[in-house]
């Protein structure tokens, strides 16, 4: 099991840091931190914290879980640092990792990269093509020759096949990360202390971390969700199921990858079952399941996350035009489809 913080240690103490594609676009620029008193997270915040804490206040706070509920944040390292730069302190299930967020991308992304994206330039500079169709055959024939090879070898060792591993995250690892930056913000020699605005926290999760967030969403600390290609639809995952939809008390936002992504019909259904005093808005993209993660400064998903959480947690009302206004969504992402109720 995964502990959130570490024996003998009390106070915050930052033992390893990066800083990534420049620390952002925003006006603060942020960096990446490993904790020693919160070895199992990774925490994305403004560079210089207690100087921008005393000039503009304390920071709202987000709570990430990951997608494929991995113990790893890599994924999202580009849009969690983008999202600092803008004033938020992010903390990531995850040990801190130095890992090459663009080493990932080919094992991720092309592997399901869907038709109706086109040419896009990720953040190193290469450009990316959907599989032609030649290609598409060549990977399925691969793909069942090793199937067929290991049933073979299933068939050959008369072996009983293992059991599908744990996944080695588990959704109550949001909330204790919540409590231990709450006991942070409350610790006189802390680097987080008064630094956080505790009246101001979202969870975001990506793919199965969004089951994650379901499954905690029900705790009063939580002011708003923020739901990345993800949908619970009539499964159960990590706890999470459509009953938890009823738990809900805060404005829902998700962003998901149109027809391409695999969470698309769960998403939908989510979105017709959300009760009706809940606000919810829908935006779908053509980017399918990994949604702009790979594009420079995490791309698209990363400026609609800033505009969704600078207007429900900071008030910003000018930027619930890309929510609530579809010409103005038409205008910045053309692409988009958008849906909403309860507003």
């Amino acid at each position: 099991m995964i502990v959130a913080m570490s024996v003998g240690l009390t106070n915050a103490q930052t033992v390893q840091r990066q800083v990534v594609e420049e620390g952002g676009t925003g006006p603060f620029k942020s960096e990446v931190v490993g904790d020693a008193s919160c070895t199992g997270f990774t925490v994305y915040r403004p560079q210089n914290l207690k100087e921008l804490v005393a000039k503009q206040g304390a920071l709202p706070v987000i709570v990430y879980a990951n997608g494929a509920c991995f113990n790893n944040n890599v994924e999202m390292r580009l849009l969690l640092s983008e999202v600092a730069s803008y004033g938020y302190v992010a903390a990531a299930i995850g040990p801190y990792d130095e890992a090459d967020v663009m080493a990932q991308w080919r094992g991720v992304l092309k592997a399901a990269y869907p038709e109706t994206k086109g040419e896009v330039i990720m953040a190193n500079g290469e450009k990316i093509l959907p599989l032609t169709p030649e290609e598409k055959k060549a990977r399925e024939a691969e793909e069942a020759k090793q199937r067929e090879q290991a049933a073979k070898a299933a068939k050959k060792t008369k072996k009983p096949q293992p059991a599908a591993p744990q996944f080695p995250t588990y959704p109550k690892m949001l909330l204790e990360v919540l409590d231990w930056l709450t006991e942070q913000n409350a610790t006189q020699g802390s680097e987080y202390y008064h630094c956080l605005n505790l009246d101001k926290v979202a969870a975001m999760g990506q793919s199965c971390g969004g089951a994650q967030v379901l499954a905690i969403a029900y705790d009063p600390r939580i002011k708003t969700c923020v739901m990345l290609n993800t949908g619970i639809g009539d499964m159960e995952m990590m706890g999470a199921t459509k009953e938890c939809l009823k738990n809900l008390h805060t404005p829902m936002f998700y962003m998901i990858g149109g027809p391409a992504d695999i969470a698309y019909a769960n998403a939908q259904k989510d979105y017709e079952r959300i009760a009706d005093d809940i606000p919810v808005v829908m935006l779908n993209s053509k980017d399918g399941h990994s949604g702009t993660f790979y594009e420079k400064f995490g791309g698209n998903y990363a400026k609609a996350v800033v505009k969704w959480l600078d207007w429900q947690l900071k008030g910003q009302v000018g930027q619930s035009a890309l929510f609530l206004d579809d010409e103005y969504l038409k205008l910045k992402f053309p692409e988009w489809q958008g849906v909403r109720k309860n507003f």
